[in-house]
């Protein structure tokens, strides 16, 4: 994720910032330059502050109504909503107590899947406009007992994604996260997750790379309810990490699939991250450079994986050295096989094949 500084008074502002912490600006996120700005009104619009090119902005209209958008929208695009929110079909009921709380962390969420979409230049259309768009419907369980086979299923199926929005609270979250032993359960992890399986739909299913992905994945043709099935009773094989990036992703090749394409999103934008942040590593105690990360990286335009993955390996065995400092456990708590990385760069073939497409 990038950094973005106040047009205004130049301080550090972030990706959620709907106004700046230090002057007051109004902020406002451009999804077109993939910028956040300093906005003033011009006549009952926005305009970015020192751009005189006569370009004026809405707010979404969920900023307007709601308050949980920053994004803008062009004042000739004929939508109310900016582009991650005119993919919604199905809001919460916001009659009910907590329910704008839960939906405004999906919204934060998905407004960071959407930026990734965004930077990898990967096709992305609302299923308003396409049929092969995308679409997200937020639902609540009627019960009040949330679990994984309850009656809102978080899953993906023909451009439709749906998350159950307990997911979004931080409790019902992490009881979850122990019982179904994912360690790395979180709400992005999700939304990353299920737009793997829209992509499958999107990118592979119908193409010239079917042949080679069953040749990684596995045959997408196996009874998918019956693997979930056996999944869920008897769990992964034992030696699962020295081919796939998760317990999970062993259950089917469509997991599986999904799995990866949800690691490789990760990677990314935290490598975009710690780049922003300036981030290096030289160990002192060693002359290994495998673990030096000393080198600029754009981890969303680089052609090559393996440049990609030496960064990442780099980063997260400091992530997890400073993390072990303060008694916690590894932030990274993942092996990355070489079956899972020719996985890896499998997706990130595909990515640089599709931007623009």
């Amino acid at each position: 994720m990038k950094l973005f500084s106040c047009d205004q008074c130049h301080n550090l502002a972030y990706f959620d910032n709907a106004r700046c912490t230090h002057c007051g600006a109004t902020l406002g996120f451009l999804p077109q330059a993939l910028r956040l700005a300093a906005l003033e009104p011009a006549d009952d619009l926005w305009r970015v502050q020192g751009d005189n090119s006569g370009q004026r902005w809405r707010q979404c209209g969920n900023y307007r109504e709601q308050g949980i958008c920053n994004w803008m929208v062009a004042a000739d695009d004929d939508e109310p909503f900016c582009v991650a929110c005119r993919l919604n079909r199905t809001i919460p009921d916001l009659s009910i107590e907590g329910n704008l709380q839960l939906w405004q962390k999906l919204e934060q969420e998905k407004r960071r899947l959407v930026y990734s979409l965004l930077r990898l230049n990967l096709p992305l259309e609302p299923m308003t406009l396409s049929p092969t768009g995308l679409a997200f419907d937020f639902l609540a369980d009627t019960a009040p007992t949330f679990n994984e086979r309850g009656r809102v299923l978080t899953g993906h199926a023909q451009g439709l994604i749906t998350i159950n929005i307990a997911e979004a609270d931080p409790v019902v979250r992490e009881k979850m996260r122990h019982d179904m032993a994912e360690p790395y359960r979180t709400v992005l992890g999700h939304f990353r997750h299920e737009s793997g399986h829209y992509y499958w739909d999107r990118l592979i299913r119908d193409s010239a790379q079917l042949a080679s992905w069953r040749e990684l994945f596995g045959d997408e043709r196996a009874d998918y309810s019956a693997a979930l099935e056996q999944h869920y009773r008897q769990g992964p094989a034992p030696d699962w990490q020295q081919r796939f990036v998760s317990a999970y992703a062993a259950s089917h090749p469509w997991e599986d699939w999904a799995e990866t394409w949800a690691h490789y999103l990760h990677m990314v934008d935290t490598l975009e991250t710690a780049q922003q942040f300036g981030l290096r590593t030289q160990p002192q105690a060693a002359s290994d450079d495998s673990l030096s990360l000393d080198t600029p990286l754009d981890a969303y335009s680089e052609p090559e994986f393996s440049r990609l993955f030496h960064h990442w390996v780099a980063l997260t065995i400091a992530l997890n050295s400073l993390n072990r400092s303060m008694g916690h456990e590894h932030a990274y708590p993942f092996v990355l096989s070489e079956t899972v990385r020719d996985k890896l760069t499998f997706v990130h073939r595909l990515v640089q094949q599709n931007a623009g497409v």
